[in-house]
């Protein structure tokens, strides 16, 4: 078994244990494996491990990566970084999800980029931290703007994605989140994914009911040195 293989399988396993101590299926579960600096043939690698979510948080690493696998199939690209309206357009024709919709102005960006009948899967960010400098509405904004994207036809609205804060406890945060997805459940009933879980907080995530977990490094190793 390679290294690769064997911090997948060692994650997976650590996912299945934290699903049954939730009382969950984890099938129930999508692990997203985010490749964030690692060259694209780690992803052809992954592949060939069944892996079948992957995750990138820079607008031109995904549209690079997408491009150069464009032979590549069965392969779901989730766009999980800051989004900047004027990469909306690039961010649409690379990715299947955008998990970082944060504003209404982002949302219409992503809605004049479609193409023809294209759909794309898009999540509500929310901001669980004090700080209105990081990325996400804020928890009583996001039903408004669940009701925003709802409008678009070119969009689907899918759910919440967050990232906990590193001075509270996850399950605090998450408990929170879980509480805002289902005021945009309330908007858009069949919004049921959350977004949440990292390497260190998977556990927590998952007892909060999360759908999708974004796990980087503790599958892909250290992220090469880019000088």
């Amino acid at each position: 078994m390679s290294d690769l293989a064997a911090r997948l399988s060692a994650i997976d396993l650590r996912i299945a244990d934290a699903a049954r101590a939730a009382g969950r299926d984890p099938d129930e579960l999508t692990r997203i494996v985010v490749t964030k600096f690692h060259p694209a043939p780690l992803v052809t690698e992954l592949r060939a491990l069944g892996v079948r979510e992957v995750g990138e948080n820079r607008q031109q690493e995904l549209s690079a990566k997408r491009e150069e696998l464009a032979g590549l199939e069965d392969v779901r690209w989730h766009f999980i970084g800051q989004a900047q309206t004027n990469k909306a357009s690039a961010i649409r024709r690379s990715a299947d999800a955008v998990h970082s919709v944060d504003r209404s102005r982002l949302a219409d960006a992503l809605h004049r980029a479609a193409e023809g009948d294209d759909v794309l899967d898009v999540l509500v960010q929310v901001n669980l931290t004090d700080d209105p400098g990081r990325g996400g509405v804020e928890p009583a904004e996001a039903a408004r703007l669940a009701e925003h994207i709802g409008g678009l036809p070119s969009l689907r609205l899918r759910g919440v994605m967050a990232v906990a804060p590193l001075d509270e406890e996850p399950a605090s945060a998450f408990a929170r989140l879980r509480a805002v997805a289902d005021d945009v459940r309330a908007v858009e009933p069949a919004a049921d994914w959350i977004s949440a879980g990292m390497t260190g907080d998977f556990a927590e995530a998952i007892a909060a009911g999360a759908t999708h977990l974004r796990i980087g490094s503790a599958i892909t190793g250290p992220r090469p040195d880019r000088g």
